[in-house]
């Protein structure tokens, strides 16, 4: 079993569509898929809509996805082809409580891809691949955090020949990566495909050979 993990610096800079894209072109995976999203307290994490709810019973919620096409993201990745879809969601640092879950989850997958930078706080994939845009100046915490774990780089091409203008982050941590850059509406090209292919292959043949 193989772990995938996609994350990004941003909201709305197209790490979904990354998801999607390679869950459609690697479709013998047979991908069990993970959204992980945590919220403020000004949202509930049952169903992501604003709440005042504080209690302890409202700080963690997990989901199967059951329609390719209700819109949301994790029917997206049923679209696409996964086996399964799962959206966890969670309090901001609460992540930790919703792990038994996940572990389970990732015991009966039969390969895994993760849209979060959170989740690497508690497992070490065998491949990580953050999404960058240059011209999108937020940079989270939690992508900052793991930049330098990154196996390769996608960029944005709408921030393509831009200069980034992130706050706190050496760019030197991701000079010496491979780099792709992807483009609306796929996110995707097959040069990235196959660099997943490649290394999943490595990973699967070395589980299989101890």
């Amino acid at each position: 079993m193989a772990v995938v993990v996609i994350g990004g610096h941003s909201r709305n800079i197209g790490k979904t569509s990354v998801v999607a894209g390679l869950i459609a072109r690697l479709p013998q995976y047979r991908w069990t898929a993970f959204k992980i999203t945590q919220y403020g307290h000004s949202f509930c994490t049952a169903n992501g809509e604003p709440c005042d709810c504080q209690t302890d019973d409202h700080t963690l919620a997990v989901s199967e996805e059951r329609s390719r096409t209700s819109g949301t993201d994790t029917a997206r990745f049923l679209a696409a082809g996964a086996e399964r879809s799962i959206w966890v969601r969670t309090r901001i640092g609460r992540l930790a409580e919703a792990m038994p879950r996940i572990r389970k989850e990732l015991a009966a997958a039969e390969n895994t891809i993760m849209e979060s930078n959170s989740i690497l706080q508690f497992l070490k994939p065998d491949l990580y691949l953050t999404v960058l845009d240059a011209g999108t100046a937020d940079f989270k915490d939690s992508a900052r955090l793991f930049l330098d774990r990154a196996d390769a780089v996608l960029l944005r091409a709408a921030g393509s020949g831009l200069v980034p203008q992130w706050d706190r982050v050496s760019l030197r941590l991701i000079e010496n990566k491979p780099q792709f850059v992807i483009a609306p509406p796929e996110y995707m090209s097959e040069e990235v495909a196959d660099f997943v292919a490649q290394h999943l292959t490595f990973a699967i043949s070395k589980c299989s050979h101890p």
